[in-house]
């Protein structure tokens, strides 16, 4: 282990353990001894066929592929020790704003590796596979109480498909009435998938400006609300972490020309069981299950962006719909219907259904670990965990405007926040000749994961900080005792946090130039 020095708030030296991992990195083929192997297969005990009576001679290579030799001890260290390069929730503190970057409880784990979960094969019958569909209905049900509206559609993949399957619900209930509006309004502080959703609905972006609050403008939306407004796509709270206090005018202004309100779901994380979209007056909610409901970030998948819908919505929710169709007449007085259990099926009979997004109904295991995290907690335990998201949040920006920091790095906008805020660079790059990406950069040798920088773009060098209910007071303390030593150190040599890291596998990169001149093949 290395030790980084670093000079406390009170005047003591104290020092910070970082893995020792200096060592150049290799690839398994630079590690190939010729005539090692990590097993040696038995015979197969079967007449060898020629492979050209197998594979037709066109298929066949002219040479052996070229694969690593390697043995199985060197196989294993190998991936261990580039497993252990990696920063992720396990190794430390992921304040990546927008994210919620919760961990991920091991039970939820244990439960999708259950035999009859994750052997069960996707095209299998809706007869044969009742369990995986009570399930899928449970989560249904469950999503739809805590957003406040009616009805769920499992099959996005994604957060960013559940918006585009929302904007094509919009547009399916339009043209249901004979309209065809051209416009979606989305914030100017929304995620960068909202206006390429809309683009990629056919629909035109229209940017709504933010108020002196941190909220919706409500002027500008007022001069901009007309009959071809298809919706308005919102998060509330939004990505400054703030609450719109004017939702219900906004609701109103938007359903009043004929409109629907789309909730973007990536900051549900901070009102579960204290507010729902629904009630908002909101008609459409994607949900990621990967922040709030403690589903594993992965590097492009498996996902799942649920989307929820109100009963006007409805008819034109994605086709297949899990559906429990236990409602014929029961007669209590024949015993063969006693302790009949609900029957779950596949309904496809939607005539107005925008269609299928995927192919079967979704990724099956992200689905049971959200379902086993609802469980877990129950609807007492998800408020609880909404609640100390905003304490967590609310302890963190206090701390961070006292000392360095608060002159520093000022709060974008200064009020009670709610799961994330946001803080300005600005002072700090013109007083100490730092960016918020050195400032950034630096804290990985304190531990530490950057938060989200640079967005949203409406804050002049932004650094935002989500740092869930997950992390203990001791955690943020550690946070916001590394700012203030990466801005003591930069009073004196800005240089330090302009060369940072230094504990980090590699040093920093030309981003740039990787993404101009990107090196995707390895070496011969």
């Amino acid at each position: 282990m290395n030790r980084l020095a670093e000079s406390s708030p009170d005047g003591r030296e104290e020092t910070v353990e970082t893995p020792q991992q200096a060592d150049r990195a290799v690839t398994i083929f630079e590690k190939s001894v010729p005539g090692r192997r990590a097993c040696q297969l038995p015979a197969a005990g079967v007449d060898e066929v020629p492979l050209d009576e197998l594979i037709p001679a066109g298929l066949l290579r002219d040479e052996p592929a070229d694969l690593p030799e390697v043995s199985e001890p060197e196989i294993i260290r190998h991936y261990n020790r580039l497993s252990r390069r990696n920063f992720d929730l396990d190794t430390g503190f992921y304040p990546l704003g927008s994210c919620t970057m919760k961990y991920n409880p091991r039970l939820n784990e244990r439960v999708a590796a259950l035999p009859g979960h994750a052997r069960l094969h996707p095209a299998t019958e809706a007869a044969d596979a009742q369990g995986a569909l009570e399930l899928m209905y449970m989560l249904q049900q469950s999503l739809g109480e805590i957003c406040g509206l009616p009805h769920v559609s499992l099959q996005p993949s994604a957060g960013s498909q559940g918006e585009l399957a929302g904007l094509l619900l919009t547009r399916a209930y339009h043209a249901d009435r004979g309209r065809n509006p051209g416009k979606v309004l989305t914030p100017d502080t929304s995620h960068g998938t909202n206006p390429a959703s809309v683009s990629m609905a056919g629909y035109e972006v229209v940017k709504v400006a933010t108020d002196a609050q941190g909220g919706v403008d409500i002027g500008d939306l007022r001069a901009k609300v007309d009959r071809d407004v298809a919706c308005l796509m919102l998060t509330n709270p939004n990505t400054l972490g703030v609450f719109d206090r004017n939702i219900t005018e906004i609701a109103s202004l938007v359903h009043e020309a004929g409109g629907l309100l789309y909730y973007d779901g990536a900051n549900l994380n901070a009102i579960m069981g204290q507010c729902r979209p629904g009630d908002m007056g909101f008609d459409i909610v994607h949900v990621n299950l990967h922040k709030s409901f403690s589903q594993p970030h992965g590097g492009g998948g498996p996902g799942a962006g649920p989307i929820a819908v109100s009963d006007r919505v409805e008819p034109f929710i994605p086709r297949p719909q899990v559906v429990r169709v236990d409602d014929r007449e029961r007669d209590d007085s024949d015993p063969s219907e006693h302790g009949r259990k609900p029957v779950y099926d596949l309904d496809f009979d939607r005539p107005k259904s925008i269609g299928r997004l995927r192919g079967f109904q979704g990724n099956f295991g992200v689905f049971v670990r959200s379902y086993a995290y609802i469980l877990s907690l129950g609807s007492d335990g998800l408020a609880e965990a909404s609640r100390t998201a905003v304490l967590n949040a609310n302890y963190l920006m206090s701390r961070l405007a006292e000392g360095r920091s608060g002159r520093y790095l000022p709060v974008a906008f200064d009020r009670h926040c709610m799961h994330e805020f946001v803080l300005s660079g600005a002072p700090m790059k013109k007083d100490l000749g730092i960016k918020t990406l050195d400032l950034a950069k630096r804290l990985l040798d304190f531990g530490v994961h950057p938060p989200t920088v640079y967005f949203p773009l409406l804050v002049d060098e932004a650094l935002m900080i989500e740092p869930v209910e997950t992390e203990a007071k001791e955690q943020l303390d550690h946070f916001a005792d590394a700012i203030e030593v990466i801005l003591e150190e930069a009073e004196d040599d800005p240089a330090v946090a302009v060369g940072a890291p230094y504990t980090t596998p590699v040093r920093r990169l030309d981003e740039v130039g990787a993404t101009r001149r990107p090196v995707i093949r390895q070496p011969s």
